[in-house]
C-alpha cells in the first residue's frame, strides 16, 4: 500500500482533521501546527495525535542523515538561487528560509519513508525535489 503525507499549508487550508489509515504523519508538520495552534486545546489534541502517531510507528522523524541531506539541499537551493541572480542573494520574503529548512526537511525525511508529499505548495517543493527524489502530488488532484 503506498503512503502518503501532507505538508503543514495544505493541513490548515483544507482543515484536514480526519485522515485515511495510509497516512503518516511528519514529525516535522505536527510541530508547525502545535507551534500555531490557535489555543491550548488544539495545541494538545496535536500533541495526543503526534503520541498516537508515534505509538503505532506511523510518526516520519528526521534522523542525523535527514538532518546533513537537507542542509546540503539548503545549500544548493541558496546557490541555485544566486547563480540566476548573476550572484547575488535575492531578498526574501520575512521566513521564508524557515519555511524552506521545514519543507526540505519535511521532504528529506518523507523520502527516506519512501512516502508520497501531498502538497498546494508546489513550486517550493518541485525546487526542493530537484536536488532530493522525493514523490509529490499535488493537492488539488488527491482531494479531487
Amino acid at each position: 500500500m503506498p503512503y502518503f503525507t501532507i505538508d503543514t499549508s495544505t493541513i490548515i487550508s483544507r482543515k484536514l482533521l480526519d485522515l485515511p489509515d495510509n497516512f503518516l504523519f511528519s514529525s516535522v508538520v505536527l510541530m508547525e501546527l502545535m507551534a500555531g495552534a490557535n489555543d491550548d486545546s488544539r495545541q494538545k489534541a496535536w500533541q495526543r495525535a503526534y503520541r498516537e502517531y508515534e505509538k503505532d510507528n506511523s510518526l516520519i522523524v528526521p534522523d542525523v542523515e535527514d538532518w546533513l541531506m537537507s542542509s546540503k539541499v539548503l545549500y544548493w537551493l541558496t546557490n541555485a538561487r544566486k547563480k540566476k541572480a548573476k550572484g547575488k542573494s535575492p531578498k526574501l520574503k520575512q521566513g521564508a528560509t524557515q519555511r524552506m529548512a521545514l519543507d526540505v526537511l519535511l521532504a528529506v525525511s518523507a523520502r527516506r519513508w519512501r512516502t508520497t508529499v501531498i502538497t498546494d505548495n508546489w513550486a517550493d517543493f518541485r525546487a526542493i525535489q530537484y536536488y532530493c527524489d522525493v514523490k509529490l502530488v499535488k493537492a488539488s488532484e488527491f482531494f479531487k
